[in-house]
């Protein structure tokens, strides 16, 4: 049997990693340590708000470094290792710095058949960077993720584990990239199928700032 410890398949990670924020910074508002309280009410054990205090966490401090996690649990009053667990069991959870605006751009499997390395590799090209890397003005960081459920409108991305876009081309990265950097909120857009169109007068959530009708998904260039 391998021994993992002294020859891990990956490399661990330090134990004892140098701060990002000092012990000032590292603290909860009145505000927020009461919304936190209010979370844990709903649980019969603090266990029970551990993602929701990670959410906030990652939020306020921008990703979730060691010295994160352990103001977490301390605040929930649980093990360190189990919230360490539950921030890196997820990737939605920034374990390291990422830019101000995180495009996850899907390849899973129908993505990939329509065009998901296409919209990467346009993204690459246009932002200057790999994926896994951010920009050097730290505005964009660039993410080949798996899927995100929204096989009918492939290719798509999501923004900061946030707004999806949908039916992409270059056109629309263009002008998606262009919004953030105005700082613009992206819209809610509501995607439909013909038979929502046909049958169910487009069956729309009533808060819809934009609205897209299913389009016949484009056929790959590129498969990796």
């Amino acid at each position: 049997m391998a021994d993992f410890i002294k020859n891990p398949v990956v490399d661990l990670p330090d134990p004892d990693p140098a701060p990002h924020f000092s012990e000032e910074e590292l603290v909860f508002t009145a505000n927020e340590k009461a919304e936190i309280a209010r979370r844990i009410a709903q649980y019969p054990t603090s266990d029970g708000a551990v993602m929701w205090t990670l959410w906030l966490a990652q939020d306020k401090f921008g990703f979730l470094p060691p010295e994160v996690l352990r103001l977490v649990a301390q605040e929930l009053e649980r093990p360190y290792a189990q919230v360490y667990g539950v921030a890196t069991f997820y990737t939605q959870y920034y374990k390291e710095k990422k830019g101000t605006h995180v495009l996850d751009v899907c390849t899973c499997f129908s993505c990939q058949f329509c065009g998901g390395y296409d919209i990467l590799d346009y993204l690459e090209r246009k932002l200057g960077i790999k994926r896994g890397q951010t920009t050097p003005c730290e505005r964009f960081t660039l993410q080949e993720v798996e899927c995100l459920g929204a096989c009918g409108s492939a290719p798509m991305l999501q923004v900061s584990n946030g707004p999806y876009a949908h039916n992409l081309t270059p056109e629309k990265i263009d002008v998606l990239l262009a919004t953030l950097e105005n700082g613009e909120p992206l819209p809610f857009v509501s995607l439909t199928l013909p038979q929502d169109e046909d049958q169910m007068q487009g069956n729309r959530r009533s808060d819809a700032e934009a609205v897209e009708a299913y389009q016949v998904p484009p056929v790959a260039k590129l498969t990796s």
